[in-house]
């Protein structure tokens, strides 16, 4: 049964919370975003104030065994600074008995990397590249079989289970899916995750219309399924950035040297049909920044999205594209964007994105509900200041990405059982 984190009684209790932070470390292994730390925090808060312990885990990077680059030691003293109460650390997350029968109510526990055991993940390692398909059904089944110990051992430190992670709760993993089993009664949501959840309830299915989603990106391969669960939502649907070049060939245009998938022109034309049927208006860059370079510093020129001429390249939405966007998104109730519309790792070129930041922010002053999710557009929000004037920012790429595709996640269905 599912409970909830803020009429749970953690008077005594020892909690094992979920967490993401995995983030991302310079090579002095200082953290050079700490986002996702601080947004666990009410959570983990939460449980220390109702006068309960904390065992907090979490993954860094993709380890491929025991790696003092991927250690969460490194973090320790940061979280430690933002919960505002001292965290002991554990050097390795299955033989930490001792650090938490120590744990006293007010005190917080960081286990070692989840990833160092290919249990966390459930996947063989160090197999051969050559090893016959026996050979890998047999180690695929000797992990699984030791999954259940590995399990057993991160449930048998706590009372109850939170899991806070949204960035990996489309993964079936130990600590995300398997442990919830172990606390039939006592797992729920953590603040960061019921955030989440709304926010996607809020543009999938209680969306005010008109509703608008602006996918973006490089490839239409990527975002296929978000695009055809979105015709069933939305009023309208901007799609930018590259894999907008794939719509435009697939429709005669030309587009010189821009990113494109041959393969994927024919499900563009699908998409562009049953939009047509369906009453969906889609919105295609009309005119594009296009550059001689895939350079910051390359020559630029603006051109219709259909005639970019050989040896050219789309690189950013125009002005035209975007003010025909301002006005669709300005006329929304409901703004869902996923993915940048241009190549705004380079300043040349990231006007497009920029102005539709600025176009949600003043759509969210207008009393529009906006979600900006994906790590892109989340990165892009975030470095151009915006963070704070949209309605909610997701956490998760690869999660939201699935929830937008309308997939039930793992990690949320093993709490709501």
């Amino acid at each position: 049964m599912q409970q909830h984190i803020d009429s749970y009684d953690f008077a005594g209790k020892k909690a094992i919370v979920r967490v993401d932070f995995n983030v991302p470390l310079n090579e002095q292994f200082e953290i050079t975003d700490d986002t996702r730390i601080r947004r666990a925090m009410p959570t983990l808060k939460k449980v220390l104030a109702g006068g309960g312990s904390l065992i907090i885990m979490s993954h860094l990077g993709r380890p491929k065994g025991v790696t003092d680059k991927f250690s969460l030691k490194h973090i320790v003293n940061h979280v430690a600074e933002c919960l505002g109460a001292p965290v002991k650390f554990a050097a390795d997350c299955q033989k930490a008995q001792a650090e938490v029968a120590s744990l006293k109510p007010g005190e917080a526990l960081l286990l070692e990397n989840l990833r160092f055991y290919a249990e966390e993940e459930g996947k063989p390692r160090g197999l051969a590249e050559d090893a016959s398909d026996e050979e890998k059904k047999a180690a695929k089944a000797a992990v699984k079989a030791s999954q259940k110990d590995f399990v057993k051992t991160l449930a048998s430190y706590a009372d109850c289970y939170i899991n806070d992670a949204f960035g990996t709760a489309h993964r079936a993993h130990a600590s995300t899916a398997l442990i919830a089993d172990y606390f039939p009664n006592d797992k729920m949501f953590g603040y960061l995750m019921e955030g989440e959840i709304k926010a996607i309830d809020n543009v999938l299915k209680n969306a005010k219309h008109p509703f608008t989603a602006i996918i973006g990106g490089s490839k239409v391969s990527s975002k296929l399924a978000v695009l055809e669960n979105m015709l069933e939502k939305v009023d309208n649907l901007i799609i930018g950035g590259g894999m907008g070049y794939t719509f435009v060939k697939a429709q005669g245009g030309q587009i010189g040297n821009s990113l494109h998938e041959d393969d994927l022109m024919p499900q563009a034309l699908e998409i562009l049909a049953k939009a047509k049927e369906k009453g969906v208006k889609i919105y295609l860059s009309q005119e594009t920044v296009i550059a001689d370079d895939f350079s910051n510093d390359a020559n630029t020129k603006i051109v219709p999205s259909g005639q970019i001429p050989e040896g050219w390249e789309g690189m950013d939405a125009g002005p035209a594209s975007l003010k025909e966007w301002k006005d669709v998104i300005l006329g929304s109730k409901t703004v869902l964007w996923n993915g940048p519309v241009g190549v705004f790792e380079m300043p040349t070129f990231a006007k497009g994105t920029l102005q539709i930041a600025e176009d949600l922010a003043e759509a969210t002053a207008k009393g529009a509900y906006t979600l900006v999710g994906g790590g892109d557009s989340v990165a892009a929000v975030t470095q151009m200041g915006y963070a704070e004037k949209v309605s909610y920012v997701s956490t998760g790429g690869g999660a939201m990405l699935e929830a937008l595709e309308g997939k039930e996640l793992p990690g949320i269905a093993a709490i709501r059982g």
